[in-house]
């Protein structure tokens, strides 16, 4: 008699492979620390998706012993032995220096035909090629790149449906490293990057600010607020001139251990929000003026959308657009036909 897991890993088998089947492109959302994988139909709906912590920093073997091999059989494998033939589609850090194969960066303004014309492919071990996007490069004196975001950007211009796609476009993607990103008649035209999430959590853990704090239960939206408040009234003289206030107004009573942390999540924020305030004054635009589109966790977002307010302008969430933006590449390389 077969043990309960094995009957359950069996039957989930056995309805994977029935869904794939049905499947026409493989699609892979391929970063450092994770790997989602995306099945979609004919008519470019997700049918399936699988996720693995198999990131290109966290491979089941090493690299050179074939650990991205491991982890693209470990998430498709029972797809692609129903239908061998599928095509495949990778985005994110798989295509980097470090990855599986290196997809050179296509410089701005990029639009989508131009990371289709910049797809590099690998052979895969069981003989599937894999096509891998290219990221972006912004060149300068300060270049600025990303890698798997302008996926999700082109995905966020395909969310809008039926309606018109404006000539100039604002999308935020919160994050570790948060990028902000003008798009001109869609086309990547310039982004910036402000490192907010690896910086919120340095100064947490590893600078004194961290020692009076107390994480709460339930974030806390008035101190947050406030934190916001004091970097957009105070952002010229920049974050380093007021993290410190993090400690201070506890040391006097005026902030609760517990108010800290989203009180300096919401200075990092803030002073993030003056800072490309400022860069969209330089070219005679206003962010007040300006309606973002807002990808990533729905929570962060929110937190983003409330920081925006704060600063006088609207902000959306865009669901999907990783999604819809692998299937839109996808589509203009060819690898499937259009719905």
């Amino acid at each position: 008699m077969k043990s309960p897991d094995k009957s359950a890993a069996a039957h989930d088998a056995t309805t994977d492979a029935a869904i794939a089947r049905k499947a026409a492109l493989i699609a892979l959302d391929w970063g450092t620390t994770s790997l989602r994988a995306y099945l979609f139909d004919a008519a470019g709906k997700v049918i399936a998706t699988r996720m693995s912590t198999a990131g290109i920093m966290n491979l089941p073997v090493p690299a050179e012993a074939g650990g991205f091999d491991a982890a693209f059989d470990e998430a498709c494998g029972v797809w692609l032995g129903e239908a061998p033939a599928l095509p495949v589609l990778a985005a994110g850090m798989v295509g980097s220096a470090q990855g599986w194969v290196q997809a050179p960066y296509v410089e701005t303004p990029a639009s989508a035909q131009a990371l289709v014309a910049g797809i590099v492919r690998v052979r895969a071990a069981c003989g599937v090629d894999v096509a891998v996007v290219p990221g972006v490069l912004e060149p300068g004196a300060l270049p600025n790149v990303m890698r798997g975001e302008e996926t999700q950007i082109f995905g966020a211009l395909a969310a809008t449906g039926d309606e018109a796609v404006p000539q100039t476009a604002l999308i935020g993607l919160p994050g570790t490293h948060a990028k902000w990103v003008v798009v001109e008649g869609e086309r990547i035209a310039r982004f910036y990057t402000f490192m907010t999430g690896e910086i919120y959590a340095a100064l947490c853990a590893h600078t004194i600010l961290g020692r009076t704090m107390k994480h709460p239960a339930e974030p806390d939206t008035a101190a947050y607020l406030r934190g916001v408040s004091v970097a957009r009234e105070q952002g010229c003289v920049g974050l380093l001139a007021t993290a410190f206030s993090s400690r201070t107004l506890g040391l006097t009573g005026q902030l609760a251990a517990d108010e800290q942390p989203d009180y300096l999540s919401g200075l990092v924020i803030g002073h993030e929000l003056a800072g490309l305030e400022a860069a969209l004054a330089r070219r005679d635009v206003s962010l007040a003026g300006c309606a973002p589109q807002l990808i990533g966790a729905e929570a962060l977002c929110e937190r983003y959308r409330l920081a925006l307010g704060a600063f006088g302008c609207g902000a959306h969430l865009v669901r999907h657009a990783t999604e819809l933006g692998l299937w839109r590449i996808a589509v203009q390389a060819g690898l499937v036909a259009p719905r």
